[in-house]
């Protein structure tokens, strides 16, 4: 829906829950699709109060009402809950898809977790806790046991027919998963092949054994590479004895390389990233506590960088238009180790890039760094010949630390990303501020160091 549409709408509905009229805000909101109702949900929420929220919430009906839930975000899905009966919570439960449900119970205070295991059966609450106790970051996490499987001594007309009967609560109809009696995986089959094939032949002729899948203690960032690579829309998830335990949709994946880049882009901004809420939900003290760690490390490098600059004071007071080129050769230094580590950094994020490229890398980004150091050294030689009007040893001397400088911090822009994933480090955190802050230490020693050598002071 178009945004000046949906906001019309929105703005309609809050006038109308602000005066008290919940039918026809009801009316209203009903005539949109789920995802836009939750969309005019976290308004309403955020302008109004929550209890208007419930009521409006309680006035949808149950089917439409565990739906809209869903795409709810995790705050707001905790606000109502804890202000509905546990009636009301144990249809929602009810209703959602089991992965959904068990994002929500992650998100519960344990009290509430406890009612609503009470109500479950035996088998579901195990179920439940077997999904609660994989690590957060896991396929685990993200799989959920809503999927069609299929027996290999299944005739077509038997997998058509089961098909049809469960298909309505899967996730995915278009891949189907076959398995042995001890759930073992043993190969997958697309519905497009069932619905050609003959009703009178078997499973196993037509199921591929060779096939991609997952283990549910794999790291979700390793699963949404494999997404990204193959384009499947689901994933198998195995134990570690090959058993069947889950799948893995392409949506839920979205969500976790939404996450990943999220997190990549705080981290190389100097961000630390400790929470998944929203910038506007994040009290002032939170955002001060993320930002404060990486700023107050770079403000001890540039008093490093400070005290090398007071070293050189000699030089300073000898050539006083040296001054004037620092920050030009520092700002370079930067831009171009950033530059470099950016690009290493999403090659290594999307398999691109491996550790055993190393010396290529190194290669590369030698000869890129030379061919660019060359033309910039050039167009500042004459600029200072001709426009500042400099001597020709001041102007080799700007060049020349201008070409070291744009090698030095290429090599190390390149560099340090891999070796921190070789230490098992997050190759994001050696990005723009860490880059930076070591090339801006280079690049002054570099330019004082030809000063002192081109120039004999």
């Amino acid at each position: 829906m178009e945004n000046e549409k949906m906001n019309q709408i929105i703005e309609r509905v809050l006038i109308l829950l602000e005066e008290k009229k919940y039918l026809k805000a009801r009316e209203e909101i009903l005539k949109l699709n789920e995802v836009d109702i939750a969309e005019v949900m976290e308004e309403v929420i955020d302008e109004l109060d929550i209890d208007k929220a419930v009521v409006l919430f309680r006035s949808f009906p149950k089917n439409i009402a565990a739906e809209v839930f869903s795409y709810l975000p995790s705050d707001d899905q905790v606000n109502i809950i804890s202000a509905i009966t546990d009636k009301e919570i144990q249809h929602i439960v009810d209703e959602l898809a089991f992965d959904d449900m068990i994002d929500l119970l992650e998100e519960l205070p344990a009290n509430v977790v406890d009612k609503i295991l009470e109500n479950a059966t035996k088998a579901e609450r195990k179920l439940i806790n077997t999904f609660l106790n994989y690590p957060e970051t896991s396929a685990g996490s993200l799989m959920t046991i809503d999927y069609i499987s299929l027996r290999k001594d299944m005739t077509i007309a038997e997998a058509m027919a089961h098909i049809k009967e469960v298909g309505m609560d899967s996730e995915t109809v278009y891949t189907c998963y076959v398995k042995d009696k001890e759930r073992k995986l043993l190969g997958i089959v697309s519905l497009r092949t069932l619905v050609v094939a003959q009703d009178s032949d078997l499973v196993e002729s037509y199921m591929h054994e060779d096939m991609v899948y997952v283990n549910a203690l794999d790291d979700q960032e390793d699963v949404s590479n494999i997404f990204k690579k193959y384009g499947y829309l689901a994933l198998p998830v195995v134990d570690n004895e090959h058993r069947l335990v889950g799948i893995i949709t392409f949506d839920d994946i979205l969500d976790v390389i939404d996450e990943e880049t999220t997190e990549d882009f705080e981290r190389m901004a100097g961000v630390i990233d400790s929470s998944d809420m929203e910038y506007l939900d994040m009290s002032v003290w939170h955002h001060i506590k993320n930002r404060i760690p990486w700023l107050f490390v770079l403000m001890c490098s540039y008093v490093i960088t400070g005290g090398i600059i007071a070293s050189f004071e000699g030089v300073l007071s000898k050539v006083i238009s040296l001054v004037a080129y620092m920050p030009m050769l520092m700002g370079t230094g930067g831009n171009s180790g950033s530059q470099s580590a950016t690009l290493v950094i999403r090659g290594m994020a999307i398999d691109d890039i491996d550790l055993s490229d190393v010396w290529r890398v190194l290669w590369k980004e030698l000869r890129i760094s030379f061919l660019i150091g060359i033309l910039l050294s050039a167009l500042n030689f004459a600029r200072i010949i001709w426009l500042d009007q400099e001597s020709v040893w001041v102007a080799l001397t700007v060049s020349g630390a201008m070409l070291v400088i744009v090698i030095a911090a290429k090599t190390i822009g390149s560099m340090l990303p891999m070796a921190a994933k070789k230490v098992g480090i997050d190759p994001a955190l050696m990005a723009s501020p860490m880059i930076s802050s070591l090339t801006d230490m280079v690049s002054v020693v570099t330019y004082f160091a030809m000063a002192t050598w081109m120039l004999g002071i």
